[in-house]
């Protein structure tokens, strides 16, 4: 699966256009990312997949001539477990959408939200996803839509998406891996796994799934506020507990190799933060 994507480092790169980038577009938005010295975006389609065909042949030059590394976010309203079936349908599509841009434009990984449990058993849930991610599958590979499909760990216990159910689900199809969100992890669980040991412990469950995981990761990271119930918001990194140096460290000690996603509020200054001190160990 993207097989033309060889990674031969952590790649750190923002959620999204950069806050400097004001009322421009993505050419401005490359700009800023080259200028400090970052490599990619992780395109945020929020609330739907909208990029004309004129801003898909630009994004796609300049990813091209640069080297930039892509991702994409699926809009956040999917639910792969809605009880409503139309609901279901538009989140297959959603992330199909998603897919299909991402890849147009030079992108190797797309991450999405899958579902919520709506107070049905875990495993009723798991099958669930599965079923729609099938389906998925059965399109993108019609349509030789060659990226990788990654549920990202959720920072709540009312979504479903823990880092055990996604490496599950890894593990039963060729495309699919874990998009790692470790500060929803920290999250969900009320402040912990945030020592160099218990990030170490994630990444030995990504690694079970295969060398390819490590090769090809795909993460989240930002400061975070939680309570008893999981993710409240996103901070800055500094402004956080969250021990993104052990963190930064546990990742090059296992050798992970793709790209790290900055969703602080303040993106690319974090992302720079966090590649500095990566680039330093």
């Amino acid at each position: 699966m993207r097989s033309d994507f060889k990674f031969d480092r952590m790649n750190f790169v923002t959620a999204g256009m950069p806050l400097r980038t004001g009322k421009g577009g993505y050419p401005e938005a490359f700009d800023i990312i080259k200028d400090m010295d970052l490599d990619g975006m992780e395109l945020e389609f929020v609330h739907g997949v909208r990029m004309n065909p004129d801003t898909k042949e630009k994004v796609k030059s300049i990813v091209k001539e640069r080297n930039l590394i892509i991702t994409a976010h699926a809009p956040f309203y999917i639910n792969l477990n809605s009880k409503e079936e139309e609901k279901v349908e538009a989140s297959v599509q959603r992330i199909i959408e998603t897919a299909a841009t991402a890849f147009e434009v030079g992108g190797y990984s797309i991450t999405f939200h899958a579902a919520f449990n709506m107070g049905k058993d875990a495993e009723t849930v798991y099958n669930q996803v599965k079923t729609q991610i099938t389906k998925i599958n059965d399109v993108l590979k019609k349509e030789n839509i060659d990226i990788w499909i990654r549920p990202e760990t959720t920072g709540k216990a009312t979504q479903w998406g823990d880092i055990d159910e996604i490496v599950r689900l890894s593990k039963e199809f060729d495309n699919v891996l874990p998009c790692i969100d470790f500060s929803h992890i920290h999250a969900r669980t009320a402040g912990e796994y945030n020592t160099y040991d218990e990030f170490c412990e994630i990444l030995e469950k990504l690694g079970s799934i295969g060398s390819h995981a490590i090769e090809n990761f795909h993460g989240h990271l930002a400061g975070i506020d939680y309570g008893a119930k999981g993710e409240k918001k996103h901070l800055n990194l500094e402004e956080s507990d969250m021990n993104y140096k052990e963190l930064l460290k546990a990742t090059k000690s296992f050798g992970v190799k793709g790209s790290f996603v900055c969703e602080s509020p303040n993106i690319e200054d974090d992302a720079s933060l966090m590649k500095q001190f990566y680039m330093s160990l």
